[in-house]
């Protein structure tokens, strides 16, 4: 029935307006056993992040103690699983490797942290790790914190769910995918060949990880870079006497500001690059979609550089400069002549030179952040505990020029090992942006 407004009278519309309130009220008023709104608070991503940090690569006995190239697979795990827990409940992103259809209305921040959660009591909360002990109730009390901070209901129950699920499929994903192989190097020694390096004459560190399955790329070597430059080249003189004079320990040609970016980077590729993601979607305001996304992509981009990198390491096993220099009247160049006793400034790392791994991360983390944020900057904040200072860095050119520099002035690699690194890294997130992570629509 159409109203006449023009017939009713003035009684009449207060009665209709006193009803039409009524109806509002019972409308507006939730009804007995309402359910709580899905809670998203978006710190949840960070705040998981850095418990896994100091999970894996913490000393003993809060922490694995992992805190070298292995730790990027382990931060992988983690960021894949909570990424596909936040954003099978939102839809904003595609999933990685996985299709479950999360229930309505379920609570992405309880998904999250039980995500979390879940692969880092399976990898070291367990029984079969030596101190899974502590790092199992320092775990389950951290999720109850970060559960406490959920309203109790439904949505919580559901996104709790979800977010197991979403780690028992990332940790059947990752059965049987190539960790801890009996791999050894066995290369017989001659020029050019890598050998364990003063002073811990350490062997080949985890060889298995250039033969481990990727997360993103079709294969470890899908993006294996070319040979190091030959002993007779005069590149190869040109870089041989940058690292020895550059590089060496006491009495180099390093100015004071190139002593400090070879320490700034001497420990910032896992805790403080992890700090800087942290800080970067806190500070950018990131929802709880975006920053599970940012983490996400960044971390497996990392990992799977880690992978491509040791590919290349254990193919080529090319010496390092503290062999080289030390052995250079046996290497067949006249144009070399070798220094007995030559140390860098920093302890080489017990793996080949070729390519550099601080560097493949560099490329990787750079390239991933500068496709992810809107304006095309990485905008990371960095902060270096050997170094004692933060730096900022607004485009990846930058960073990625100082990690170059940084593996020369320790004395640690050559030049063209790191640049080619760089191409690797940004090779892999190039490839991870363009086959993951898209939005749904």
């Amino acid at each position: 029935m159409k109203m006449n407004l023009k017939a009713v009278g003035a009684g009449s519309l207060a009665a209709c307006a006193t009803l039409m309130t009524i109806v509002a009220v019972l409308y507006a008023r939730p009804a007995a056993g309402a359910q709580p709104p899905a809670a998203a608070d978006p710190a949840v991503i960070p705040a998981w992040n850095a418990i896994a940090v100091s999970t894996i690569a913490g000393p003993s006995p809060n922490g694995a103690g992992k805190a070298n190239a292995e730790a990027f697979l382990w931060f992988a795990f983690v960021q894949a699983a909570v990424y596909n827990a936040v954003n099978g409940i939102t839809g904003e992103y595609e999933l990685y490797e996985w299709n479950a259809k999360a229930p309505k209305g379920a609570s992405p921040q309880a998904a999250a942290a039980a995500a979390a959660h879940g692969v880092l009591m399976e990898y070291f909360g367990s029984s079969d790790f030596a101190n899974s002990g502590t790092i199992a109730a320092n775990l389950n009390a951290a999720l109850a914190t970060s559960l406490g901070q959920i309203p109790d209901g439904v949505p919580k129950k559901q996104g709790i769910r979800y977010g197991e699920r979403a780690a028992e499929r990332l940790i059947e994903l990752r059965e049987d995918d190539g960790r801890f192989a009996p791999i050894v190097f066995n290369v017989p020694l001659a020029a050019g060949v890598w050998r364990p390096t003063p002073p811990a004459l350490a062997p080949f560190f985890d060889p298995w990880l250039g033969q481990v399955e990727p997360f993103v790329i079709d294969s470890p070597s899908q993006f294996r870079p070319g040979p190091p430059p030959a002993i007779s080249s005069d590149l190869y003189v040109e870089e041989f006497e940058e690292v020895r004079d550059y590089g060496v320990n006491i009495g180099s040609l390093r100015t004071a500001a190139q002593t400090q970016t070879a320490l700034f980077f001497a420990d910032t590729g896992i805790g403080p690059l992890q700090a800087g993601l942290r800080d970067l979607v806190t500070r950018r305001g990131l929802d709880i979609s975006d920053s599970a996304r940012l983490f996400a992509a960044v971390d497996l981009s990392m990992a799977d550089a880690v992978i491509a990198v040791w590919d290349g390491k254990f193919h080529y096993g090319w010496w390092r400069p503290i062999t080289a220099i030390r052995e250079a009247d046996t290497d067949g160049n006249p144009n070399t002549a070798g220094t007995p006793g030559w140390t860098p400034l920093l302890v080489t790392p017990p793996y080949p030179d070729w390519p550099s791994g601080l560097c493949g991360l560099i490329g990787a983390a750079t390239t991933a952040l500068s496709q992810l944020n809107a304006d095309g900057r990485v905008d990371l904040n960095l902060t270096s505990v050997a170094a004692g200072v933060t730096r900022h860095y607004d485009i990846a050119a930058d960073i990625q020029h100082d990690a170059i520099d940084a593996r020369v002035f320790s004395g640690i690699h050559f030049r063209t090992a790191d640049a080619v690194a760089i191409a690797m890294g940004t090779q892999v997130a190039n490839w991870a942006l363009d086959h993951h992570f898209a939005p749904t629509n």
